[in-house]
């Protein structure tokens, strides 16, 4: 199955890690392989706000189109799942995995999307749309932010305050 979208191919690129052999290969005089992607809750702007499009595009033209179920009360999804830290924390390391296990000409083989199915999508699909989870009390056309719990000190084990 083909996911036809404009953005498709922007959906899909994912940026190359580099490997070992890669960098061993590397004519002299080429430029090094880039960077493996950061996790975005290392980056910060503007950094993370071309991570959150990149992901953004894969989670509606791939991730929702093939894998996107009806949201019920017993499976939430927010319409607006950017807006949930843990959502974009997970469906980022979802993406970063996708990339890495769907090409099977890399070094995840023929059983690479299998074990990205097995390891990765129904687990983190599972604990995004659990009904007491990240989208609980959100609904369709309706979001609803969740609170941070309480934690008394923020540093308890840091020097004390200056008093003053």
């Amino acid at each position: 199955m083909t996911v036809q979208t404009p953005d498709a191919e922007q959906a899909t690129a994912v940026p190359p890690r580099p490997s070992p052999e890669s960098a061993a290969q590397a004519p002299q005089g080429a430029p090094p392989p880039p960077p493996a992607p950061k996790f975005i809750l290392y980056l910060e702007a503007p950094e993370y706000g071309r991570a959150l499009r990149q992901l953004t595009l894969w989670v509606h033209h791939v991730l929702l189109p093939v894998y996107g179920r009806e949201v019920t009360s017993m499976a939430p999804w927010c319409s607006r799942w950017w807006e949930h830290p843990e959502a974009v924390a997970q469906l980022h390391g979802l993406w970063l995995a996708w990339g890495e296990l769907s090409d099977t000409g890399s070094g995840s083989g023929m059983s690479g999307p299998a074990a990205w199915h097995r390891d990765f999508l129904g687990p983190a699909l599972q604990n995004l749309r659990d009904p007491s989870g990240v989208f609980a009390g959100c609904k369709p056309g309706s979001h609803r932010p969740k609170e941070v719990p309480v934690v008394d000190v923020v540093d308890p084990f840091g020097p004390p305050p200056a008093q003053g």
